[in-house]
């Protein structure tokens, strides 16, 4: 196959097969798993991968050579009316294992699919019908045309300010629901949106500017270098987040109705009558002092659950009677004992690592910071 191994064309291709390889591994895993979020994302990951393409061919010499040349112009390379959509959706059935689309869902692959739907019409009358130039004028790639830029454009900035939305409740809903809040946070999912979305924004002003003054079509290859480099972070950073407690993350907006905010190191107000609490907080004492906190993947519904309550109710005991979310509440628990731990002759030959797992920790990374927050200094200064 014709390919001008250039430094615009390789650095692409690099990242082209890396990303194909990387879709493969999400389908895979999606039949393994049976999880949704894996089929979204790569799905996402296989049309990023041809995203990028037609840049990588055009500067591998394609562009000025035929039949490649015509291969570049039909082949649906582009599809980014699927990336919001995508995205939108594979971060709604991250959060929560038992999302599932709905009909309704699928009205928002409906642009994507017509614009797709087109391009096979154009291939089809062009170079099956009419074997000559008719829907497309042979001259310009119709992916790269102004109207399709600008709509798919503002398509991914729309759904990754919904996606952003959707990410930060869910942030506010985990710091409030789990005990091991911080693996489950998907801190490089919040890296990739908002770099996603700026660069988006930065190609969408470069389109604006376009309107005032001539810019050279070679400006748009750093797009596209951008695009694969975050994609990539992302697509590696995805793949290694397989340690999990998948089964808790169940996560719904309106969940966030269910728990009461609570403001760092304030407790309950003075003018507020709290005596109702009272029982609930000696039940709640009672269960931390059977240690309750020693379950790795302890939740706010579960303790509710042994304490034969619900969720909200003992959210507003916790967050009024300790100042502190149920996370941080856990934790400093499981701080507690792991400092008791480290002073007990007994576990003197224990790793940091097999002290944070004894004292409930899910991670050593969860450990170190919760550590750090509650005694000011690091485990390893400590012991």
């Amino acid at each position: 196959m014709y390919f001008v191994f250039g430094l615009r064309s390789s650095l692409l291709l690099a990242f082209f097969i890396h990303l194909v390889v990387y879709a493969v591994l999400f389908l895979k895993r999606s039949v393994q798993r049976g999880r949704l979020s894996d089929r979204l994302i790569g799905v996402f990951f296989l049309l990023a991968a041809l995203f990028i393409a037609p840049w990588m061919l055009g500067f591998g010499g394609w562009y000025d050579t035929q039949p490649y040349r015509d291969i570049l112009f039909y082949v649906p390379f582009l599809q980014p009316l699927f990336f919001g959509p995508l995205l939108y959706f594979y971060v709604k059935a991250l959060t929560n294992v038992n999302y599932r689309l709905t009909k309704t869902d699928l009205i928002h692959f409906v642009p994507g699919s017509v614009y797709l739907i087109w391009t096979v019409a154009v291939f089809v009358v062009d170079k099956l019908l009419l074997k000559r130039y008719y829907l497309m004028n042979g001259r310009t790639d119709p992916d790269f045309d102004p109207w399709f830029s600008w709509i798919w454009l503002g398509s991914v900035l729309i759904y990754l300010i919904l996606t952003i939305k959707h990410y930060r409740k869910y942030k506010l809903y985990s710091r409030a629901e789990f005990s091991f809040a911080d693996i489950v946070s998907f801190h490089w999912l919040r890296n990739f949106l908002y770099a996603f979305t700026t660069l988006s924004a930065l190609f969408l002003f470069e389109h604006i500017l376009s309107l005032i003054v001539e810019l050279h079509y070679g400006q748009a290859w750093y797009y596209f270098l951008a695009f694969a480099i975050i994609c990539y972070y992302m697509a590696i950073s995805a793949y290694g987040n397989s340690f999990v407690p998948e089964a808790k993350l169940t996560f719904q907006p309106e969940n966030l109705a269910t728990y009461q905010d609570v403001i760092p190191g304030q407790g309950a107000s003075a003018s507020a009558d709290h005596s109702w609490m009272i029982p609930w907080k000696q039940k709640l004492e009672q269960a931390m002092a059977d240690r309750i906190f020693l379950s790795a993947d302890l939740t706010l519904s579960d303790l509710a659950q042994q304490l034969e309550t619900n969720a909200s109710l003992l959210s507003k005991v916790i967050n009024n009677s300790y100042g502190q979310s149920f996370n941080d509440f856990i934790n400093s628990a499981r701080v507690t004992e792991a400092t008791r731990l480290m002073k007990d002759p007994y576990y003197q030959n224990y790793s940091l690592h097999a002290i944070a797992l004894e004292a409930g920790f899910y991670s050593k990374a969860t450990f170190n910071r919760a550590f750090k927050k509650f005694t000011g200094t690091n485990p390893s200064e400590y012991f």
